[in-house]
């Protein structure tokens, strides 16, 4: 009996194990429709110059089943940050220096500034959200705010401060979900509730021991003693259109002592298939879709974020850029200064010995030197600090020592263009509105929020569902041998079930039969009707979800008009910098003609060396401003392109190479020229390089 009852039980769990093998492949068979991903490679040790392969990776493309079925279920390695610098800063660098165009200090810029990289991660993360949609679950968010952690190198726009456009959602202090410029998407992605997209496969084992104590006097046995083993099976899976499919597949084999029990072992088995159909509330593509749909929206707003990244970042670059260029040719003009004063000072001093001039004169000379060795020292620092902060931005770390001690030596300067081209306004306002990443981004918003309320609309209805289900059932075993009724032998009742009508012991096999057979079949079709009474809930959610999409039109509108007067005050501004610049230019001229005409008195006793001194000083004080207003001119060229959103076409950047990190097109910024007096400047490149066509003035 006991080797029976073993090969009984061998042979259940064999029988188990293929059932749920089969229904093992179920869900790997529906998984079938999605792409599949390749294996990811393993990267061997890191090499800086090469782009991190997190950042190529499109994480919304599940990883395969096929041929490795466990690895659905093993973590992905996200490689570790590289933090070494490309080796363009150490193809720039000669003799203890770095002699950085303008162009290369943006190449660097893409390739290794650390408030790119940091943007970087919202790509991938937007993908992941995107998976995550694609499994029926929920959106977490995105954050598409920009990254301003570099110092230096203000920002244009009013108030000095780029804006950002909302996208993905945020957590706000209060609990609601808000994005940026004080909108709130508390709503965004209410609607009716979805099953999981992704077939759910459940199973449980179960071996139980039971033995009960009896207190009936018709009991057959003192103590009933019960082997039960189940093993049970469920599966259910939703759908893009409303509909779910759920299926549960029980077993169950039992053994007993009791002799009034008509089978031992005795084998129980059924199934049943349920398909429920949403007919109000959560039908069709839209309410169980919306999580997919927002997800991309807010993958494209990454994408436009990134640009406005990218877009920020070479701003800043360029406006350090020409701080650096202006903080160079200072020192410049302050060691001119310092050596005609010094000039001076000695010819006063031997003036002084012969006689010639009175001793103040030497004393006013040396008050002169000391003055400008003290500008001198100030610009000096001052061009320390913006080799620092240029370092800083256009590297990933400044540990290296070589690096940290290298000086900057800019290798373009600042050119004016004899004449200006002149773009009307209003065309110039057309290309913001059409090119402006805050604007692209709030539009791709206001999609979302619009798929968003058609979704909150349908969650106000009452649910309706319908349903049809199949299911059938199975009875094996032994007949009891020690079971009698009424003192005759179970065995030879005649009211035994259908199975046990011919036979004393149905297997496994034939168990499972019975559930396809017809023999005791399930069936039926129904309605689910849910109303709310009152529905406050539902229109407190569509009242506030309506509310929040007409704010964000507001906020739209509000993005416009800050983007028409960011364009006409950037292109007032580049009018009053280049009248600036010549104002700047004409003093100089003044400045130099006056000390040579002065110098040339001196020679024949017509003035005094406080004169000259005068005059030199008011020539050092017209360089440095005509030096400053050109910074200020090319800025405010900057700003322009900035406003008009068409910086990177301008400058000829990839945003291609911005997202991989690495530069294969060397970008070309406007109206800038070759310094002729640096050693590793462009001797061959042209003075001045023609304006881009739609966004100058």
């Amino acid at each position: 009996m006991l080797s029976q009852r073993l090969k009984s039980v061998v042979r259940l769990v064999l029988a188990h194990l293929t059932v749920a093998a089969v229904h093992a492949m179920i869900p790997v068979l529906l998984a079938g429709q999605v792409a599949i991903s390749p294996q990811p490679v393993a990267p061997s040790a890191p090499q800086p110059a090469k782009p991190e392969i997190v950042h190529l990776k499109d994480y919304s493309v599940p990883r395969s089943a096929f041929p490795h079925f466990l690895q659905p279920y093993k973590p992905q390695h996200i490689a570790e940050p590289n933090l070494g610098n490309s080796p363009r800063i150490d193809a720039l660098m000669r003799d203890g220096k770095i002699y950085l165009s303008i162009d290369d200090a943006v190449s660097l810029a893409l390739e290794n500034n650390l408030d790119l990289d940091i943007a970087r991660y919202n790509l991938n993360i937007a993908d992941a959200d995107l998976l995550r949609a694609k499994s029926g679950a929920n959106i977490l968010g995105v954050n598409t705010g920009i990254v301003q952690n570099t110092p230096g190198g203000g920002v244009g726009g009013l108030g000095g401060a780029v804006g950002s456009g909302t996208g993905g959602t945020t957590v706000a202090a209060g609990g609601a979900g808000t994005g940026t410029n004080g909108l709130v998407s508390s709503t965004l992605g209410i609607g009716p509730p979805l099953t999981s997209f992704d077939p759910v496969l459940t199973g449980t084992t179960q071996l139980d021991k039971n033995e009960t104590q009896s207190t009936s006097p018709f009991s057959p046995v003192p103590l009933v003693a019960q082997n039960t083993y189940t093993s049970n099976f469920g599966y259910v899976q939703g759908f893009q259109w409303g509909g779910t499919l759920s299926g549960v597949f029980d077993n169950t084999h039992l053994t007993t002592n009791n002799t009034t029990s008509l089978l031992t072992p005795q084998l129980g088995s059924n199934f049943q298939f349920r398909f429920t159909q949403n007919l109000l509330q959560g039908f069709g593509f839209l309410p169980n879709t919306r999580f997919i749909r927002i997800a991309k929206n807010n993958r494209e707003i990454s994408d436009v974020a990134f640009r406005l990244q990218v877009i920020t970042t070479v701003d800043q670059i360029e406006n350090m850029y020409w701080d650096l260029v202006y903080a160079f040719e200072n020192v410049r003009v302050q060691q001119e200064a310092v050596a005609y004063a010094q000039r001076a000072l000695e010819d006063a001093q031997r003036q002084a010995q012969v006689g010639t001039v009175p001793p103040i004169q030497v004393v006013s000379a040396q008050s002169t030197v000391a003055s400008n060795q003290q500008n001198l020292i100030v610009a000096q620092n001052n061009l320390q600090l913006q080799q620092l902060l240029m370092k800083n931005a256009i590297s990933r770390s400044i540990e290296d020592p070589v690096l940290a001690e290298a000086d900057v030596v800019p290798t373009s300067t600042m050119q004016v263009p004899q004449q200006e081209p002149v773009i009307p306004t209003q065309d110039l306002i057309n290309d913001a509105l059409q090119h402006r990443a805050e604007l692209v981004e709030s539009r791709i918003d206001l999609n979302s929020r619009d798929i968003n309320n058609k979704s909150v609309r349908n969650s106000m209805l009452p649910t309706l569902q319908a349903f049809a289900y199949y299911g059938g059932s199975g009875l094996g075993g032994d007949i009891n041998p020690a079971c009698e009724f009424n003192q005759v032998p179970c065995s030879i009742i005649a009211s035994r079930p259908p199975a046990f009508r011919n036979t004393t012991s149905v297997s496994y096999g034939a168990t499972l039969n019975q559930l396809i057979n017809s023999s005791a079949p399930d069936k039926g079709v129904g309605l689910t009707l849910t109303i709310p009474i009152r529905n406050r809930l539902a229109q407190s959610n569509q009242v506030r979800a309506e509310l929040e999409y007409r704010q964000a039109q507001v906020r739209q509108h509000q993005l416009e008009n800050q983007v028409r007067i960011e364009v006409r005050n950037a292109q007032f501004d580049v009018k009053q910098n280049r009248a600036a610049v010549q104002s700047a230019q004409s003093a100089v001229d003044l400045a130099r003609q006056t000390l040579e005409a002065d110098q040339q008195k001196l020679r024949v006793g017509l003035t005094t060396q406080v004169t000259i001194l005068q005059d030199a000083a008011t020539l050092t004080t017209n360089e440095s401003n005509l030096v400053s207003a050109k910074a200020a001119y090319e800025k405010s060229r900057i700003e322009l392109d900035r406003a008009t959103g068409l910086l990177l076409d301008h400058a000829g950047i990839d945003v291609g190479d911005a997202n991989r990190g690495q530069v294969t097109h060397l970008p070309n910024v406007p109206y800038v020229a070759p310094r002729e007096d640096v050693p590793g400047s462009q001797p061959n490149a042209p003075s001045i390089q023609a304006a881009p066509q739609g966004g100058q003035m």
